[in-house]
């Protein structure tokens, strides 16, 4: 297991961010890895709603479930994601703060398979790419607000 921990300020208000980030729908806009998100299960979104996702990875697509395993609205997004080579176990934390909020993850990654051999590079990647994930949501939000 590896964990993958950052936070990031966004300047918009805690509600929005995580209503916009608790709808894994909108990945795909904010992850240019994502290449299609779409609730699975039924009803409105809330702990216990799946998502099926597919990042491309090393040139392939790696089909996912998320569940919502927490959802503590504006402040606690907990989820399981699972695939054939990991499970990923973890929350986002929204804290209001000047001049937006401050969102923190915090998450867990087991490796399977032949993966968990590079559970440390696991790491390494991971956190590189949950910081570029969550700073292009910062720059998308904070954009979508300047407009008119």
């Amino acid at each position: 297991m590896t964990r993958v921990e950052g936070e990031i300020v966004i300047a918009r208000p805690a509600e929005e961010v995580f209503d916009f980030v608790a709808d894994e729908r909108h990945e795909p806009r904010y992850n240019p890895r994502m290449v299609r998100a779409e609730q699975v299960s039924s009803g409105p979104i809330g702990a216990a709603t799946q998502f099926q996702t597919e990042p491309k990875t090393i040139g392939r697509t790696m089909p996912m479930t998320v569940e919502l395993t927490q959802f503590e609205r504006p402040r606690l997004l907990a989820s399981r994601t699972t695939s054939s080579m990991m499970e990923t176990k973890g929350a986002l934390t929204f804290e209001s703060v000047a001049p937006g909020t401050r969102m923190r993850w915090s998450w867990d990654v087991r490796p399977r398979r032949a993966l968990k051999l590079m559970t440390p590079l696991v790491g390494l990647l991971g956190r590189r790419q949950e910081r570029a994930i969550w700073s292009e949501l910062k720059r998308m939000l904070e954009a979508r607000a300047e407009e008119p």
